[in-house]
């Protein structure tokens, strides 16, 4: 074990990020819902506000799990070229894919987030923040969905992830902290005492804490 739980991580991930202290621009945003309760850690440390970033990764029709593009909150999307070359998927698939996440997406928003709008991230600092990373993919989602939505510098950060991949999403964002990076991470939840799954009500709550004390 290497965290108590999730407020741990975030208080310590949050040293690691002092460097950021002061920057007017600053927005931390957790990725739901398990990444907020180490965001709002981190939000209090740099005294920066705090949000929720729901992102919906769009996965091939018969490869879910292989992201043709991700749809993020604010409305943006993000397609892999690529990948939906080298798939074949037909545009009318894509766009049945699409509405399905954006259905979900909106669902969750409105979970998560009540009738607060998405936040404004154009030209500022995001620190993104989750629990911690094991294949990635939910967190490459949301990096591709900010950056297409105008961030001056994105910033991940996670408490605990393999060195590999810490260093694969160097190449994609301006910075990348990770607090530890033991080998093998194999699961999460091995470097957690206590890695209870966080609700929709306590996401709710910290996000709604954290809008009520901004000035």
């Amino acid at each position: 074990m290497i965290f108590r739980d999730r407020a741990d991580a975030g208080r310590r991930l949050a040293a690691c990020l002092a460097h950021h202290g002061g920057d007017p621009s600053l927005l931390v945003l957790g990725l739901p819902r398990g990444g907020v309760p180490v965001a709002a850690e981190v939000a209090n440390a740099l005294g920066a506000p705090l949000d929720v970033y729901v992102v919906r990764k769009l996965g091939v029709p018969d490869q879910r799990e292989l992201a043709m593009g991700a749809i993020g909150s604010g409305g943006v999307r993000v397609m892999n070229d690529t990948v939906v070359r080298a798939s074949g998927v037909a545009p009318e698939a894509i766009e049945e894919v699409i509405r399905e996440e954006e259905r979900e997406l909106e669902r969750r928003e409105a979970i998560l987030r009540g009738e607060r709008p998405p936040p404004e991230v154009e030209g500022r600092t995001i620190v993104l923040v989750d629990d911690g990373i094991a294949t990635g993919s939910t967190m490459r989602a949301a990096i591709s969905a900010l950056q297409a939505r105008g961030a001056r510098k994105v910033v991940v950060a996670v408490p605990i992830a393999a060195a590999e991949t810490c260093a694969e999403l160097a190449e994609e964002v301006d910075e990348v902290v990770c607090a530890a990076t033991p080998d093998p991470v194999r699961a999460i939840s091995l470097w957690y005492e206590d890695f209870e799954q966080t609700t929709d009500a306590e996401v709710r709550q910290l996000v709604e804490r954290a809008a009520a004390t901004e000035p």
